[in-house]
């Protein structure tokens, strides 16, 4: 069941989402100065009990968070990781053995209904429950044995921005501690996402790009796929384009078959080892003679159709997604604009979305 009410009205179409974009770096400073002693003392807490596997629980946005954590555990602890799937436990009763695995649920406001029974079921189960929320009063946060407050402040407009960078970074620090990381491959991100910000105009020009696609496909490789998801999400829930997203290597498994010169193609390329993997993709889509946009550094842009630069030199491919929304936030957003919409208040959603 999903029950959904009317969305904030704002005097100006995408004011609150804009004011909440420019809130980012603060939100990302106010974590890494205040946030991140308290997130490190619950990763000590939670590693001494020596986790043998990982379940991750989210829905939506948090969802994309949560799948930047799957890589995170994988690649940097060598920990398998799984993505539940709620129903089994909310619809269906199955009740598995879940002694000595961590599972972690991500969700921003943490009142859900599913996600609040399934992480009960969990503990009940012999699970180590951690939820990570913008709310620390929240029933979720109630019903997990520790905690980890995101402090991105209230967010008011539909489209979740801050309440998602937020979450990968107090994710990306959880990960660190667990294998006492100092995090300090965050520290340039603040600025980093000032920097971004500042840039609008460059992605208002290419918004002008999408005013009239009918779809679009969105890949990514390793570390990016969280952002190619969540970009998909943005474009969809406030502009209504249906947007695809993939993995490059499924991409090439048959949808590849979808793309043709006027079908719009954006790639999250990160700097790094997820990149690499992405090179054949980009390859075989400018063969084809796609519309090809490209997010990421300025070797990449410049063989492609169109893009936007990532200040991505020196920064850790492990937290570059955290740098590579912004500008596709503000895409979703301009693009919105540009059809006349308002991505404040996207139809027929609601800021918490109670399904069972």
């Amino acid at each position: 069941m999903t029950a959904t009410t009317p969305g904030p009205q704002s005097e100006q179409p995408g004011r609150i989402m804009s004011r909440e974009m420019a809130e980012q770096p603060a939100v990302l400073r106010r974590i890494l100065e205040s946030g991140a002693p308290k997130i490190r003392a619950v990763a000590e807490q939670v590693a001494a009990k020596k986790p043998r596997f990982v379940l991750l629980t989210a829905r939506g946005t948090s969802d994309n968070a949560a799948l930047y954590a799957k890589y995170l555990l994988e690649i940097r602890l060598g920990i398998p990781c799984g993505l539940t799937s709620m129903s089994t436990t909310t619809a269906y009763g199955a009740r598995p053995d879940l002694t000595d695995v961590l599972v972690i649920t991500v969700s921003q406001s943490g009142g859900s209904p599913d996600l609040v029974a399934s992480t009960k079921a969990a503990r009940d189960a012999g699970a180590i429950t951690l939820a990570v929320t913008n709310n620390p009063d929240s029933p979720l946060a109630a019903v997990s044995e520790y905690h980890i407050d995101i402090m991105a402040g209230p967010e008011k407009a539909l489209p979740a921005t801050k309440t998602y960078t937020a979450s990968l970074l107090a994710l990306y620090l959880f990960v660190e501690g667990l294998h006492g990381g100092d995090g300090s491959a965050a520290k340039p991100l603040p600025d980093l996402a000032d920097k971004l910000l500042a840039r609008h105009d460059e992605v208002k020009a290419l918004a002008s790009r999408y005013r009239f696609a009918e779809r679009m496909v969105i890949t990514s490789r390793g570390y990016g796929y969280p952002t190619a998801k969540e970009a998909a999400l943005k474009l969809m829930e406030t502009s209504y384009i249906p947007a695809l997203s993939y993995s490059g290597a499924d991409l090439l498994h048959g949808p590849l078959a979808m793309v043709d010169n006027i079908s719009p193609v954006i790639a999250v390329v990160t700097d790094g080892k997820g990149g690499e993997a992405l090179q054949p993709v980009l390859d075989r889509l400018r063969g084809r003679g796609a519309d090809l946009v490209v997010i990421g550094p300025k070797a990449q842009v410049e063989q492609a159709s169109a893009g936007f630069v990532l200040p991505t030199e020196g920064v850790a491919e492990e937290v570059q997604p955290i740098l590579e929304i912004i500008p596709l936030q503000l895409l979703a957003y301009e693009v919105t604009i540009a059809r006349g919409q308002d991505p404040d208040a996207p139809r027929a959603l609601a800021k918490v979305t109670e399904t069972r």
